[in-house]
Protein backbone atom coordinates (compact mmCIF):
# COMPACT_ATOMS: atom_id res chain seq x y z
CA UNK A 1 0.00 0.00 0.00
CA UNK A 2 1.53 3.29 -1.11
CA UNK A 3 0.75 6.77 0.15
CA UNK A 4 2.21 10.26 -0.10
CA UNK A 5 1.72 13.57 1.65
CA UNK A 6 3.44 16.93 1.58
CA UNK A 7 3.49 20.06 3.69
CA UNK A 8 5.16 23.45 3.55
CA UNK A 9 7.02 24.39 6.72
CA UNK A 10 8.10 27.96 7.47
CA UNK A 11 11.64 27.06 8.52
CA UNK A 12 14.94 26.58 6.65
CA UNK A 13 15.58 23.25 4.91
CA UNK A 14 18.58 22.31 7.08
CA UNK A 15 16.65 22.99 10.29
CA UNK A 16 13.64 20.94 9.13
CA UNK A 17 15.90 18.08 7.97
CA UNK A 18 17.81 17.98 11.27
CA UNK A 19 14.72 18.23 13.49
CA UNK A 20 12.77 15.63 11.47
CA UNK A 21 15.54 13.04 11.76
CA UNK A 22 16.81 13.71 15.27
CA UNK A 23 13.56 14.22 17.21
CA UNK A 24 11.08 11.67 15.88
CA UNK A 25 9.59 10.72 19.25
CA UNK A 26 9.10 14.44 20.02
CA UNK A 27 7.11 15.42 16.91
CA UNK A 28 5.46 12.12 16.01
CA UNK A 29 1.98 11.45 17.37
CA UNK A 30 2.53 7.66 17.36
CA UNK A 31 6.26 7.05 17.94
CA UNK A 32 6.90 6.57 21.65
CA UNK A 33 10.50 5.32 21.44
CA UNK A 34 13.17 5.88 18.81
CA UNK A 35 16.80 4.94 19.37
CA UNK A 36 19.85 4.50 17.16
CA UNK A 37 21.32 1.00 17.63
CA UNK A 38 24.54 1.41 15.64
CA UNK A 39 27.71 3.42 16.21
CA UNK A 40 28.86 6.55 14.39
CA UNK A 41 27.10 9.43 12.66
CA UNK A 42 23.75 8.91 10.94
CA UNK A 43 24.18 7.76 7.36
CA UNK A 44 23.45 4.86 5.02
CA UNK A 45 23.58 1.68 7.08
CA UNK A 46 22.67 3.30 10.40
CA UNK A 47 20.29 1.02 12.32
CA UNK A 48 17.59 1.99 14.78
CA UNK A 49 14.66 0.65 16.81
CA UNK A 50 11.27 2.38 16.87
CA UNK A 51 8.23 1.65 19.02
CA UNK A 52 4.83 3.02 18.01
CA UNK A 53 1.57 3.13 19.91
CA UNK A 54 -1.78 3.84 18.34
CA UNK A 55 -5.22 3.14 19.80
CA UNK A 56 -3.63 1.10 22.59
CA UNK A 57 -1.67 -1.14 20.22
CA UNK A 58 2.14 -1.13 20.47
CA UNK A 59 4.38 -2.22 17.60
CA UNK A 60 8.14 -2.49 17.44
CA UNK A 61 10.22 -1.99 14.29
CA UNK A 62 13.88 -2.52 13.50
CA UNK A 63 15.02 -0.04 10.89
CA UNK A 64 17.92 0.92 8.68
CA UNK A 65 18.79 4.11 6.84
CA UNK A 66 19.00 3.25 3.12
CA UNK A 67 19.57 6.76 1.72
CA UNK A 68 20.90 9.87 3.42
CA UNK A 69 21.57 13.03 1.38
CA UNK A 70 21.93 16.07 3.65
CA UNK A 71 19.67 18.13 3.62
CA UNK A 72 17.48 16.91 0.76
CA UNK A 73 16.58 13.22 1.13
CA UNK A 74 16.35 10.55 3.80
CA UNK A 75 15.06 7.01 3.30
CA UNK A 76 14.47 4.31 5.87
CA UNK A 77 13.32 0.71 5.77
CA UNK A 78 11.57 -0.63 8.87
CA UNK A 79 10.78 -4.28 9.60
CA UNK A 80 7.90 -5.15 11.91
CA UNK A 81 6.07 -8.30 12.93
CA UNK A 82 2.94 -7.54 10.86
CA UNK A 83 4.32 -5.32 8.11
CA UNK A 84 7.39 -3.60 6.70
CA UNK A 85 7.62 0.05 5.66
CA UNK A 86 9.81 1.85 3.15
CA UNK A 87 9.64 5.60 3.86
CA UNK A 88 11.22 8.43 1.85
CA UNK A 89 11.41 12.01 3.08
CA UNK A 90 12.36 14.73 0.58
CA UNK A 91 13.16 18.28 1.66
CA UNK A 92 13.09 21.12 -0.88
CA UNK A 93 13.60 24.83 -0.48
CA UNK A 94 10.29 26.63 -1.03
CA UNK A 95 11.54 30.20 -0.91
CA UNK A 96 13.04 32.26 1.87
CA UNK A 97 13.26 30.16 5.01
CA UNK A 98 10.57 27.75 3.88
CA UNK A 99 10.71 24.00 3.20
CA UNK A 100 8.49 21.69 1.18
CA UNK A 101 8.57 18.30 2.92
CA UNK A 102 7.19 15.25 1.12
CA UNK A 103 6.78 11.81 2.64
CA UNK A 104 6.29 8.73 0.46
CA UNK A 105 5.45 5.47 2.24
CA UNK A 106 5.13 1.92 0.97
CA UNK A 107 3.71 -0.57 3.48
CA UNK A 108 4.02 -4.31 2.77
CA UNK A 109 1.81 -6.60 4.85
CA UNK A 110 2.88 -9.99 6.20
CA UNK A 111 0.87 -13.12 7.00
CA UNK A 112 -2.88 -12.75 7.51
CA UNK A 113 -2.57 -8.98 7.20
CA UNK A 114 -1.93 -9.51 3.45
CA UNK A 115 -5.52 -10.71 3.06
CA UNK A 116 -6.82 -7.83 5.17
CA UNK A 117 -4.84 -5.32 3.02
CA UNK A 118 -6.23 -6.95 -0.12
CA UNK A 119 -9.83 -6.72 1.09
CA UNK A 120 -9.73 -3.39 2.92
CA UNK A 121 -6.68 -1.66 1.45
CA UNK A 122 -8.75 1.21 0.04
CA UNK A 123 -10.07 2.00 3.52
CA UNK A 124 -6.68 1.57 5.18
CA UNK A 125 -5.04 3.81 2.59
CA UNK A 126 -7.38 6.69 3.45
CA UNK A 127 -6.73 6.18 7.16
CA UNK A 128 -2.99 5.96 6.50
CA UNK A 129 -3.02 9.19 4.46
CA UNK A 130 -4.96 10.96 7.22
CA UNK A 131 -2.45 9.73 9.81
CA UNK A 132 0.53 10.92 7.75
CA UNK A 133 -1.08 14.33 7.27
CA UNK A 134 -1.61 14.58 11.04
CA UNK A 135 2.02 13.60 11.66
CA UNK A 136 3.31 16.19 9.18
CA UNK A 137 1.04 18.90 10.62
CA UNK A 138 2.51 18.21 14.06
CA UNK A 139 6.03 18.34 12.61
CA UNK A 140 5.23 21.68 10.94
CA UNK A 141 3.95 23.12 14.21
CA UNK A 142 7.09 22.00 16.09
CA UNK A 143 9.53 23.22 13.42
CA UNK A 144 7.85 26.61 13.08
CA UNK A 145 7.77 27.10 16.87
CA UNK A 146 11.52 26.36 16.99
CA UNK A 147 12.18 28.80 14.12
CA UNK A 148 10.55 31.73 15.97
Amino acid sequence: MKSSAEIEINAPVQDVFDYTLNNVAEWSTIVVEDEVTSEGPVGVGTTFRTVTEERGSRMEFDGEVTEHEIPSRHRIFMRGKSFDMDVIYTFESAGDNSTLLTQHSDVTAKGFLKVFFFLFGWLMKKGGCDAVKKELANLKERCEARAE
